[in-house]
């Protein structure tokens, strides 16, 4: 899927705003002409002009027929069956994972997720759970001890290591 321009910079110009909405509240340092909100409003108001470029780009720009872009382009794989099923599960697993992490905990959310990813990407059947246990664990050891990131235990509390 190929998105216009204007999409694109109606996207970063919402970005700009709502910097400059979050940034209005920022407390001022005494004696100074400038406060903690200076640099990020420099950013946000950069991301307007570059938005504003964008959308501007994008509604004249002309395909080589002499027609208005259209705003969405879609790509071969939309007609895929196969390929919108992966689409659809990849971001089903992130919405899942995000929902029921704290409460499954992070390895059995995450062996669920990399089975159901490995799945949908034809990995060997004998292989998924083997590979999305063993990739969790690797993943739990660098980022629990090595890093000391602090996951979520959930169901599996009672046996934390």
């Amino acid at each position: 899927m190929k998105l216009n321009d204007a999409v694109w910079g109606a996207l970063v110009v919402l970005l700009g705003i709502a910097i400059l909405v979050a940034i209005r509240n920022f407390p001022t340092i005494p004696g100074q002409q400038y406060g903690p909100a200076l640099f990020p409003g420099v950013i946000a108001v950069a991301l307007l002009v570059c938005g504003a470029a964008l959308v501007y780009k994008g509604t004249s720009a002309r395909s080589p027929h002499g027609a208005p872009r259209r705003f969405v382009a879609w790509d071969d794989w939309v007609r895929s069956p196969r390929y919108v099923r992966a689409f659809a599960v990849v971001i089903g697993v992130n919405v899942l994972y995000i929902a029921f992490v704290e409460s499954l905990g992070f390895v059995i959310a995450s062996v669920l997720y990399l089975g159901a990813t490995f799945a949908v990407f034809r990995v060997r059947a004998r292989l998924v759970v083997p590979l999305a246990i063993v990739v969790t664990l690797i993943i739990h050891y660098v980022f629990y001890k090595l890093l000391r990131v602090p996951l979520p235990w959930g169901l599996l509390q009672g046996v934390a290591w």
